[in-house]
């Protein structure tokens, strides 16, 4: 049976994380021998939102779409990118009106893949439904392919394992993003989904999710507005990579990616 090698990378934190892509992603594709690459960009400008500069960048890199989360359109100067490119996606379960898509089919190396952003509601910011929105939309892609990515981008683990079990079955993957913490429960479920809880981040480990220590530290403490900057350290890019039968849409495999990245003495003086 063909299989097919998809890999989907954690939110890109800041500049060094967009560094960790441009520099590791090229050879680890090769590596790995990835036929389709997704990557979550939506902390990539300095932890809030994508502009379409950076997300020429990360495509650039290897990446054959950029997903999105609660921060999508924090850069009021990106907003015309979800319109105009298509390898960009923003959650589904947006509003009407809100600009680009929740969702795309690609042809690549002689495939098709599916790919549906969404966002949780618990603990986060009010959206319509992810689980009421998505049906329709799996049920038109699965007309196209078999294959068909969820990148489910939510803050309560309870919420990203139902959606696990809700479309268990009827895609090919459901995995989880927007914690920056990867998780250890990577499985295939019994309908054939794979399913992670989150991928993890793309960015400085010597850091509280990315944003340097100091300041996290002292906003907690002090409990005042303070400036986050990304930090510097330890950079990594977590993800996962999924094998699919191409003709059933079934995973037969996750395995979490957890890859150090050592960046040139002059990128560590960013911010």
């Amino acid at each position: 049976m063909p299989i097919r090698r998809i890999v989907l990378l954690g939110d890109v934190c800041g500049r060094p994380g967009r560094l960790a892509i441009q520099q590791r992603l090229p050879d680890l594709r090769r590596q790995i021998a990835a036929d389709f690459v997704i990557v979550n960009c939506e902390n990539a400008a300095a932890g809030y939102g994508i502009t379409s500069r950076l997300a020429a960048e990360l495509l650039d890199s290897g990446a054959d779409c950029l997903t999105t989360g609660d921060h999508a359109f924090d850069r009021r100067e990106g907003w015309p990118l979800f319109d105009a490119e298509v390898r960009v996606l923003r959650p589904l379960n947006y509003p009407p009106g809100a600009p680009g898509r929740g969702s795309a089919v690609y042809d690549t190396q002689g495939f098709r893949v599916g790919v549906v952003n969404l966002q949780g509601r618990v603990f986060m910011k009010a959206l319509d439904c992810p689980f009421r929105r998505v049906t329709p939309v799996v049920e038109e892609i699965c007309r196209q392919t078999r294959i068909m990515i969820v990148d489910f981008h939510a803050e309560a683990t309870a919420e990203k394992q139902s959606m696990g079990w809700f479309l268990d079955g009827r895609v090919s993957a459901v995995i989880g993003t927007h914690t920056h913490v990867q998780t250890a429960d990577e499985r295939i479920l019994p309908g054939g989904t794979a399913y992670i809880t989150d991928a993890g981040m793309c960015g400085s480990f010597d850091s509280v999710l990315g944003v340097r220590k100091e300041q996290s530290l002292r906003r907690l403490i002090e409990g005042l507005p303070a400036k986050l900057d990304a930090g510097t350290g330890d950079v990594r890019l977590n993800g996962v990579l999924v094998e699919i039968d191409e003709v059933s849409g079934r995973s037969v495999s996750i395995q979490r990616i957890s890859e150090p990245v050592e960046l040139t003495e002059s990128a560590q003086t960013f911010v």
